[in-house]
């Protein structure tokens, strides 16, 4: 996971201030980024990298950027770890995926059938392939003192800054293919696809971000473009299931 892989320290102290003069979008602090690892429970780190800072951030991709860290070498490289399915699932699940809900922080998803949950320093939350390295979702949040995603610009303007700044290194080509806005249950989400790519791959992938119970919360997922078609039904599905409970 390329994508994640650069989103290294990400999603720690940054902010996305909206000027009081203008509804664009401005950053503020410098961000960096820490050395991070992968581990599985009750062992010890398996794997360690490290990556260079980013321009000029705002505080509040900041805070996403020492939250949001996947890399592509460490995830290749990580143990998964076996997540057991809650006792009794939503009717609802689709044939195919599995049940997560997290009644702590007020979110819930499906995911593909077969993937294992790793653990991740900085992470909430992450399940993915044991053989595909790029095929995984993750979510993670910060706190924030905005009431709703629009408050931060545009579908487009907020899942550009937070494409660039967070989800993928300075290195890599970025492409916004869309980014739309949808209700649900009274919430404003905003959903996004785009491509990184990076010399020897290029990661095809989806997010949702959504402003709830003080907090703001990022799901992402994707896979190797070179299969894409192949997974893009069930990547949509795992984006399309997620949902944010009322605290």
């Amino acid at each position: 996971m390329a994508l994640l892989k650069n989103s290294a320290a990400l999603y720690k102290g940054l902010f996305f201030n909206t000027s009081a003069s203008s509804n664009q979008l401005v950053l503020q602090c410098p961000a960096c980024f820490p050395v991070y690892y992968y581990r599985r429970r009750n062992y010890s780190p398996q794997a360690r990298a490290e990556v260079s800072p980013s321009t000029e951030q705002g505080c509040f991709l900041e805070r996403l950027r020492r939250r949001q860290v996947l890399s592509l070498g460490a995830m290749a490289a990580c143990i998964p770890l076996y997540q057991a399915n809650p006792a009794s699932l939503a009717a609802e699940v689709k044939k195919g995926f599995q049940f997560v809900s997290d009644t702590k922080d007020g979110y819930s998803f499906l995911y593909p059938f077969g993937w294992q949950e790793v653990v991740v320093q900085g992470q909430d939350k992450v399940f993915k392939d044991v053989i595909e390295p790029l095929e995984s979702v993750s979510v993670n949040m910060v706190p924030t003192s905005k009431q709703d995603v629009r408050e931060l610009g545009s579908p487009q303007e907020v899942a550009d800054a937070l494409i660039k700044r967070v989800l993928a290194p300075p290195s890599q080509k970025i492409k916004l293919v869309e980014a739309s806005e949808h209700d649900a249950d009274g919430k404003a989400y905003y959903t996004f696809e785009f491509t990184a790519q990076a010399p020897n791959f290029t990661r095809h992938a989806l997010g949702a971000i959504v402003i709830a119970n003080g907090k703001f919360y990022t799901l992402t997922t994707g896979a190797n473009e070179r299969r894409w078609e192949k997974m893009k039904d069930r990547l949509h599905t795992v984006v399309d299931s997620f949902k944010i409970d009322k605290l």
